[in-house]
C-alpha cells in the first residue's frame, strides 16, 4: 500500500475551533496496541429478492470470519426501485441481529433518500430516516450485533454518526449519501426543487459530518494514533459520474464542504488516512485527490496525494466482502492497512 508523507498537525487548530472532544473511556481501544486485527466491510447488500434470499448466508460466512473485530455496512440495504417499507427495515434488522460481530451500519441513500420515488412508495425521505434511526439505532452508543461501544452525535439527532478506537486506529463512520448529498429533488413527491425541510436536514447533517471529521483528526493527533479511517455510503468521486461533473460541478455541490475537510485534515496529518466506500458498486483502490486528479478542478481544492480509497463491490457484484488487516505496531510505516476481497460460497 502506498506510504503515507503527509504534514504535520497538532489538537491546538481543533481546540480552537471547538471541536476537540475526546472519545470516552468505554468507545477507545478494544485491542492490545500491538495486536493485528481484521475487520470486514460490506455495501449495497443485498439487493433485490434472490440476493435477499441469499443475505442469512451472506451473513453466516462473515461470521464464520471468526477473527474479525467488527463488520461495517456502509449503507443501501436495498435497491432503487423496491419499497421503503416498515417491514423491510424490520426484516433486515433481523438479519443484522444474527451477526455475530459488532455491527456498525451507516444508512444509504436506497433506504431513505431516494424514497421519494413511486416505486419506493412515494414517502417523505425525513420520515424514513426518522424510521431508521427508530429500528436500526434503537440503542445509541452500542453496535448492533456483538455489543462494541462507540461514541455517536446521538445529541445532535444524528445517533447513525459513529466513532470509535482500535489499536491506535481511529475509525469515523459518517452519514452521506448519494444524490448529491440528499440535494436532488424529491421528484416523487412531484417537487422540482429542494424543499426547506429537504435544505435543512442536509445543512444540519452535513454540519455534524464536518464537527466529527474535524474531532476524529484532532482526537488521533492528541493520542497520537497511527491511522484514521473514514467510511461512507456516497461515492463522491464516482468514476461513472466523473463526465457529469466536469461539465457541471453543482451536481456534486452537496459534497463540497466535505471533501474540503477531509482534504485540510489529510494534509496536516502526518499519518495515513483512508476513505472506505460504497454508492458506485464496483471494487476500486485509487488516490482520488492525488495531484493531476480532474476531481481537484471539480471540487476546486489542493490536492491530498497521499488519502488511500477503497470501495467496495455492491448490488450485481456483492459476490465477497472486504477483509482488512490492521497491521501491529510493529508494521511497516505507511503500511497500517491491508486488504483483499472474501467470496461468498454461494
Amino acid at each position: 500500500m502506498p506510504s503515507k508523507t503527509l504534514k504535520t498537525t497538532t489538537a491546538a487548530a481543533a481546540l480552537a475551533l471547538g471541536l476537540l472532544a475526546p472519545l470516552p473511556a468505554n468507545a477507545s481501544n478494544h485491542t492490545s496496541d500491538n495486536e493485528a486485527f481484521t475487520f470486514g466491510v460490506i455495501g449495497d447488500i443485498p439487493y433485490g429478492d434472490a440476493e435477499i434470499a441469499k443475505f442469512p448466508s451472506r451473513i453466516q460466512d462473515i461470521n464464520a470470519d471468526s477473527a474479525l473485530k467488527f463488520v461495517t455496512h456502509v449503507g443501501d440495504i436495498k435497491n432503487g426501485s423496491s419499497v421503503c417499507s416498515d417491514e423491510y427495515f424490520a426484516s433486515i434488522r433481523s438479519q443484522f441481529d444474527t451477526f455475530e460481530h459488532p455491527l456498525v451500519f451507516t444508512p444509504g441513500d436506497n433506504e431513505w433518500v431516494d424514497c421519494h420515488r413511486t416505486n419506493n412508495g412515494a414517502y417523505n425521505p425525513l420520515e424514513r430516516l426518522s424510521k431508521l434511526r427508530e429500528v436500526f439505532f434503537d440503542e445509541p452508543g452500542k453496535t448492533l450485533g456483538e455489543t462494541m461501544p462507540v461514541q455517536t452525535q446521538e445529541n445532535l439527532g444524528l445517533p447513525e454518526n459513529v466513532r470509535f478506537v482500535q489499536n491506535r486506529v481511529a475509525f469515523s463512520v459518517l452519514n452521506i449519501q448519494g444524490s448529491n448529498n440528499s440535494l436532488l429533488p424529491w421528484s416523487g413527491l412531484g417537487e422540482t426543487a429542494p424543499t426547506p425541510e429537504q435544505l435543512t436536514e442536509v445543512e444540519h447533517r452535513t454540519d455534524a459530518v464536518l464537527d466529527q471529521i474535524h474531532s476524529t483528526f484532532a482526537d488521533a493527533d492528541r493520542r497520537n494514533d497511527r491511522a484514521v479511517v473514514l467510511m461512507t455510503q456516497a461515492d463522491m468521486f464516482d468514476p461513472s459520474q466523473l463526465a457529469a461533473a466536469s461539465a457541471n460541478p453543482e451536481t456534486v455541490s452537496g459534497f463540497r464542504e466535505i471533501v474540503a475537510a477531509i482534504i485540510d485534515e489529510t494534509n496536516r496529518f502526518d499519518r495515513p488516512v483512508y476513505l472506505i466506500n460504497g454508492d458506485s458498486h464496483v471494487f476500486a483502490e485509487n488516490q482520488p485527490l492525488a495531484d493531476g486528479s480532474p476531481w481537484l478542478d471539480i471540487y476546486g481544492q489542493p490536492a491530498a496525494d497521499d488519502l488511500q480509497r477503497i470501495t467496495v463491490d455492491g448490488s450485481a457484484n456483492a459476490t465477497n466482502y472486504v477483509r482488512f488487516t490492521v497491521g501491529g505496531n510493529s508494521g511497516e510505516a505507511g503500511s497500517v492497512l491491508s486488504w483483499e476481497k472474501v467470496p461468498f460460497r454461494q
